[in-house]
């Protein structure tokens, strides 16, 4: 080890041990003043902390203490595109939107309209009841403060203040100054008002030797309402403002973010921006929002009605849309009022001719009045709301079109057997009312054999179109052409079913029916054949999800809770915003309609009441009788028997004794000998098709077939049969069944 040794300096006291080496004071900053200088004076507890370089990052050489974050923008010329598209932005419109947009044309025009007609027809009304005698007692007070004025212009009574003025000061040069000048005045002004005078009693003289009684008239009404408009009070004006009904309101930027802050969609710090102004959109207000970040649209739907609230309006003046460029960006559409509480007035149909059921037609408007057309084209329609809102109604507008296209095929059954269905008769290939039989008709058999009838035709139609021609049917679909010809008996078809909870849930035949409905939904309407069912029990024991999830478009009118509604639109629609239960009790045939086209939003259906579609429907009765397109039921043409309605006993019949196991294809022939006008079509298919087709019609009753082993000429030969057993079950269960109902 080395020593240092140290040396006393010159003027130190010897005996005082120097320091071998110097006390270096670890840097430390203060915190109350960072300007003081380190290591000099006592450290105090808490008042001193160590400045510790932090090398552990090697990452951090060369950055320094408050860098920006963000890379630095790039600074560069802008190019000529950005330029012009930087001016084209800038550049106000030369006409407003109002002005150049066809809606926003016909809003101004009819709100115009709407305005000064109820300002005209306020104060018509009050013109002989109010103003009248306003004016007629009022003008003595009028005539007596006009001559006064006259008099005291002539007599210069306007000057009369500064004479007194000039007598209290005793300044007689001003007062004979002015007093000179007010001779000249009454001087002059006399010789006007008397020249006045003498010109205005002979223009009232001539008036009234000369003039005609309707100009003397008009002459007498122009001077009283003058003298009666100068005789009225001042805080009681002669003529009444006129009360416009209807509220509307100026909406500010403040308004909307007041709005957004009741609702805790935004705070003081995190507030909304406007990405384009606010502005009319027919009769209300378009705005367009950009929510803070991490908000969504479904935010804003949960919000609904505190939004509405903030900006001081009925929830139902407030719709939101959804928009596709940015999570967080809401559109909002201000109505001035209640639109859904305006009626949508009748039905365009009423005065139609015809109707292209191939083309959309009118069904209703929206909330800012703009048409609604409804098609059923490759679609089925499911419709659901509450008792007396307008579902059967607005479901019924659908088949009056329908009835006006003389090439569609309407089949027509009602669960409830009302009135409201009953003139479809007319025009029906099939109909039905209730589930009660009446008259030997039972309507449930009737619509039972309809749908087994519809079925087998949806099935014949797929076989024909891929079959026909390339000429005819050049994608093998159905074409306009391909429908109208009576030939290929492939016409559009239309099968409504109202209430169609009541035939589901019938003990003997509800699963049937349910089985072919789900067929037809979802298989049909490829083929032209469309189905559409109304209910007012969407649950899944009155209309199963398996039936509801076929129909590709749903029409909600309004329904007591936002899970039923989403039950009728299905499941998420309430997160799009679609929630049928925030319609009012007084918003009857409003509804919400989804999958019919790109667009989801509410439509307000046109109206035709039970004489309108009698007029409809006798319109169209005519026009199918005209065409030759009158069949079925309206035409009085009895169905044909139906095969699978007694084929358990036809099969029953035709079975030998003891027999217990028989080939399909003889019993096919035995059927075709027994009844041939129902069974003779079987007869001429090949041995496979024929067998089959007696298995598709025992299909439904739970029989299958076997194989059944014959010898024949020596050779053992296995074909598809079937039991006597299980035909004879059949035959019990079934009627068991009918006596149970």
């Amino acid at each position: 080890m080395t020593e240092t040794t140290a040396f006393t300096p010159a003027g130190d006291p010897e005996g005082v041990e120097q320091p071998t080496a110097d006390i270096v004071p670890f840097p430390l900053k203060k915190k109350t003043d960072p300007a003081a200088p380190t290591g000099e004076g006592p450290v105090k507890p808490g008042e001193w902390e160590a400045e510790l370089p932090d090398t552990d990052d090697p990452e951090a050489d060369g950055l320094t203490e408050g860098a920006p974050v963000d890379p630095p923008r790039e600074v560069y010329p802008p190019s000529v595109a950005e330029w012009m598209e930087a001016r084209d932005k800038a550049r106000m419109p030369v006409l407003p939107d109002w002005v150049k947009l066809p809606d926003q044309r016909t809003a101004v025009r009819k709100w115009a309209v709407r305005h000064y007609s109820a300002v005209a027809g306020y104060h018509a009304v009050r013109l002989p009841l109010v103003y009248t005698p306003k004016i007629c007692a009022y003008s003595p007070r009028g005539a007596w403060r006009w001559s006064t004025a006259i008099g005291r212009w002539v007599a210069d009574a306007e000057g009369k203040p500064l004479r007194l003025a000039a007598v209290a000061e005793e300044n007689a040069a001003d007062y004979l100054k002015l007093s000179r000048q007010r001779n000249d005045r009454v001087r002059l002004r006399g010789i006007v008002a008397t020249l006045g005078g003498f010109i205005g009693l002979a223009a009232a003289l001539t008036l009234y030797v000369m003039a005609p009684s309707w100009l003397l008239m008009l002459a007498m009404a122009a001077l009283t309402t003058s003298l009666g408009v100068v005789g009225a009070p001042a805080d009681r004006p002669l003529i009444d403002l006129a009360k416009v009904t209807f509220r509307k309101r100026k909406l500010s930027s403040d308004i909307v973010i007041r709005a957004h802050e009741a609702s805790g969609l935004t705070t003081k710090d995190q507030t909304i921006a406007f990405p384009r102004p606010i502005g009319r959109d027919g009769d209300g207000w378009r705005v367009v929002v950009d929510l803070p970040y991490g908000k969504t649209f479904e935010d804003a739907v949960k919000a609904h009605a505190r939004l509405a609230s903030g900006m001081d309006i009925a929830p139902t003046q407030l719709f939101l849309d959804k928009d596709e460029t940015s999570g967080r960006r809401v559109s909002y559409w201000i109505a001035d009022r209640d639109p859904l509480a305006v009626p949508s007035g009748k039905s365009p149909l009423l005065g139609a001719t015809r109707v292209d059921f191939w083309k959309p037609f009118p069904w209703g408007v929206d909330e800012r009045g703009n048409p609604v057309m409804a098609t059923m084209l490759w679609l089925s329609l499911l419709v659901g709301a509450v008792p007396r809102q307008g579902k059967t109604f607005s479901a019924r507008t659908i088949a009056l079109a329908a009835a006006l296209d003389p090439y569609v095929r309407l089949y027509v059954f009602d669960g409830k057997a009302s009135p409201d269905w009953r003139a479809f008769t007319k025009v029906a290939h099939r109909v039905g009312f209730g589930i009660v039989p009446k008259n030997g008709v039972d309507p449930v058999q009737h619509l039972l054999a309809s749908l087994r009838e519809l079925k087998a035709d949806v099935e014949d139609r797929y076989h024909r179109l891929s079959e026909l021609p390339l000429h005819i049917c050049p994608e093998g679909k159905l074409t306009p052409e391909i429908s109208r010809d009576k030939n290929l008996n492939m016409p559009l078809t239309l099968f409504v079913v109202d209430e169609v909870q009541e035939y589901l849930t019938h003990p003997e035949h509800g699963k049937e029916i349910l089985s072919l409905l789900v067929y037809l939904a979802r298989v049909a309407p490829a083929v032209g054949v469309s189905v559409m069912t109304a209910t007012q029990k969407p649950d899944d024991k009155a209309c199963p999800s398996k039936l509801r999830d076929q129909h590709q478009a749903r029409f909600a009118l309004r329904v007591g809770a936002y899970q039923v509604s989403d039950t009728i639109l299905g499941a998420g629609s309430y997160s799009e915003g679609l929630d049928a239960s925030k319609l009012l009790k007084s918003h009857k045939g409003v509804g919400l309609l989804k999958g019919m086209s790109d667009d989801s939003g509410i439509v307000r259906t046109y109206l035709a009441d039970g004489r309108d579609a009698e007029r409809v429907l006798s319109r169209a009765a005519a026009l199918r009788e005209a065409e030759g397109t009158l069949s079925g039921d309206a035409a009085g043409e009895v169905p044909a028997p139906e095969t699978s309605a007694t084929i358990l006993d036809d099969v029953a019949a035709v079975l030998g004794k003891g027999e217990t196991k028989v080939w399909s294809e003889t019993v096919v022939d035995r059927l075709a000998a027994l009844r041939p006008e129902v069974y003779g079509p079987w007869v001429e298919l090949e041995a496979k098709p024929k067998a089959e087709a007696l298995t598709a019609a025992l299909k439904p009753f739970g029989i299958g077939t076997v194989q059944i082993s014959r010898r024949i000429d020596g050779e053992q030969v296995n074909k598809r049969g079937i039991k006597r057993d299980d035909i004879a079950a059949a035959i019990t269960q079934r009627n068991q069944k009918r006596d149970a109902g």
